[in-house]
C-alpha cells in the first residue's frame, strides 16, 4: 500500500503504521539498512535527537544526545545535517517516514566547564567562526554568529525533589541528585518558542513526518501548545513521552497524562497499557485484563496510543530496569500488541548500549527488530489493520480473540498447553509454523502450546 500523509483526528495516520525505534543508530547505518527496513514492513523510523550535542573523538554516551547544545545544525555522534538529509531522502524513496526525537525541555548541563547559560558555548561559537563553510553546510536555520539562547531564556535553577508535584516537575531541573546542577530548563518565552518552531519547520522542509516529544511531562501544557500549534502539527504525527506507573486513578496518570490528553490533540506513549501488560505477563495478573483495557482506563485511546513492550529508558536507566520483561514474556506482549485493534506499535532496537544479553548471549535488542518472528507479527498487523476485534476466550492464563473473520490471535502464558475450539467454516494457516488446518463440522480446534502464541490467518 502506498503511504500518504493522511491523518485521523488525534494525528494518527489513516494507513497502518509500525515504527522502528532505531535508538542511537547512526544516520549512515539507518541509510544502509533502509531496504531491509522497508522489506520487513516498517512504515516509519524514529531516530535519536537530530541536533548539535557533545561529540568527542573518544566517543560519547547515548544520554548526551539528549543534552542539546544548538538546534540550528545537526552535528553529533550519530552524524551531521548532510548525513541526516541523505538518510531522510533514501527512506522517502522507499516510502518510509522519518520521525525525530525532539528535546525541548532543557539544554545541556555544561556546568563543569562554565558558569554562564549561553548556548552554544563560546568555544563552539568560535569554532563556527573558524570554519564558516563547514558550518554553513550544516545549518538548518538562524544566524550562527549569535547565541541561540542566553540566561534570560531559562527558568530559575533548582533541582526536582518531589516527582509527583506538577509545578516542581515542570519548572525544576532534571538532575542526578543534590550535587548535580542538572539540565537547564527552558522557559516558554517568545524567543524560545520561535527557535523551537523554526527548528521543526526546518526538519519538516527536509521531509520529516513525525516527532517524539522527549520529557513531555516536564513541559507545561502552555509550552507544548505554543510550539505544536496547527501549523506545526499539519501533516505530521506527534506523540509525547509521559512516563506513568499505571492508568486512570494512579497519581502520575491524573497529574500528568490526563491533562495532556484533555488539553492537547497529540498522541502519547501508552504507559497505562504497558503497565497492564507488565502486570499480566510478569506478575500474577490475569490475561482477562487485556480484553478491553481502554474501557477501564488502563490503555489510551486507540487513535492516540503508541504501544510498546520496551522503550529506550527501560533497559538503560537503573530506575526502570525492573520493568524489563523476560524474552518469552516480551514476545507474548508483542503478539498481543500486533494482534489487537488500535494503537501504533513501536519496536525498540539498540546496538549494544544496555549490555543486556539474550539467551544466546547476544545483545538483546540488536537483531530482534529484523528476525523472522518479528516479520511475521508485522505482516499479521498489516493484514488485520482495520478489522474489528472479538474476544473468543479469556482466563488468567490465556487469551484468544478474532480479527474480523480472517484472523485469530491465541496467547498462553501458563506452563501447560490449552485446548481451544471455536465455530468456523474457514480454512486456516498458522503463521509461526506455516501449518494449514481446516474445520471439522463447523468447528476449528487447536492447541496453544505452553508459554507461547499462535497467529492464524484464513486462506
Amino acid at each position: 500500500m502506498s503511504q500518504q500523509t493522511q491523518w485521523h483526528s488525534g494525528n494518527v495516520p489513516a494507513v497502518s503504521n509500525i515504527i522502528l525505534h532505531a535508538f542511537d543508530w547512526s544516520y549512515q547505518h539507518i541509510t544502509e539498512q533502509a531496504e531491509l527496513i522497508a522489506s520487513l514492513g516498517y512504515r516509519s523510523v524514529l531516530v535519536s535527537p537530530a541536533m548539535k550535542s557533545l561529540c568527542l573523538p573518544s566517543g560519547t554516551q547515548w544520554w548526551q544526545r539528549y543534552q542539546p547544545q544548538d538546534y540550528r545544525l545537526i552535528d553529533n555522534a550519530l552524524g551531521n545535517t548532510i548525513d541526516f538529509i541523505r538518510m531522510v531522502t533514501r527512506l522517502a524513496e522507499l516510502n518510509i517516514w522519518v520521525y525525530v526525537d525532539v528535546v525541548f525541555n532543557h539544554m545541556a548541563n555544561e556546568s563543569d566547564i562554565r558558569a554562564d547559560l549561553e548556548y552554544p558555548n563560546q568555544w563552539d561559537r568560535e569554532d563556527y567562526a573558524r570554519y564558516p563553510e563547514k558550518y554553513e553546510s550544516l545549518r538548518l536555520f538562524g544566524d550562527l554568529s549569535k547565541p541561540l539562547f542566553s540566561e534570560s531564556d531559562f527558568v530559575e535553577a533548582f533541582g526536582i525533589e518531589n516527582w509527583n508535584d506538577k509545578w516542581e516537575v515542570q519548572n525544576g531541573r532534571i538532575s542526578g541528585g543534590a550535587h548535580d546542577p542538572g539540565l537547564p530548563t527552558l522557559s516558554d518565552s517568545d524567543h524560545v518558542i520561535a527557535q523551537q518552531r523554526a527548528y521543526l519547520k526546518a526538519l519538516k522542509k527536509i521531509g520529516v513526518k513525525g516527532f517524539r516529544i522527549d520529557a513531555a511531562k516536564h513541559m507545561t501544557l502552555e509550552h507544548l501548545n505554543k510550539v505544536w500549534d496547527e501549523e506545526i502539527a499539519k501533516d505530521v504525527h506527534i506523540f509525547g513521552e509521559i512516563i506513568t506507573d499505571g492508568g486512570a486513578t494512579k497519581e502520575e496518570y491524573e497529574t500528568f497524562l490526563s491533562p495532556y490528553l484533555e488539553e492537547t490533540r497529540l498522541g502519547a506513549y501508552d504507559f497505562p497499557l504497558f503497565n497492564t501488560l507488565h502486570q499480566a505477563f510478569e506478575k500474577k495478573g490475569s490475561l482477562s485484563s487485556l480484553i478491553d483495557p481502554y474501557c477501564y482506563g488502563m490503555a489510551l485511546s486507540p487513535l492516540r496510543a503508541i504501544t510498546f513492550a520496551v522503550t529506550h529508558d527501560i533497559p538503560n536507566n537503573d530506575v526502570f530496569k525492573n520493568l524489563v520483561m523476560t524474552e518469552k514474556n516480551e514476545w507474548l506482549a508483542y503478539a498481543y500488541l500486533f494482534g489487537r485493534e488500535g494503537g501504533i506499535p513501536l519496536i525498540y532496537s539498540e546496538l549494544e548500549i544496555s549490555g543486556i544479553k539474550n539467551t544466546l548471549g547476544q545483545p538483546r535488542w540488536k537483531d530482534e527488530w529484523s528476525c523472522k518472528k518479528m516479520a511475521q507479527l508485522i505482516a499479521f498487523y498489516h493484514a488485520m489493520y482495520g478489522k474489528p476485534q472479538k474476544i473468543i476466550e479469556a482466563s488468567d492464563d490465556h487469551l484468544v480473540f478474532m480479527r474480523g473473520d480472517s484472523g485469530i490471535v491465541a496467547i498462553n502464558k501458563s506452563n501447560k498447553p490449552v485446548q481451544i475450539s471455536l465455530k468456523s467454516n474457514n480454512k486456516w494457516v498458522e503463521l509461526t509454523s506455516a501449518k494449514q488446518s481446516s474445520n471439522l463440522e463447523g468447528k476449528f480446534t487447536f492447541e496453544i502450546p505452553k508459554h507461547s502464541y499462535l497467529l492464524f490467518q484464513s486462506l
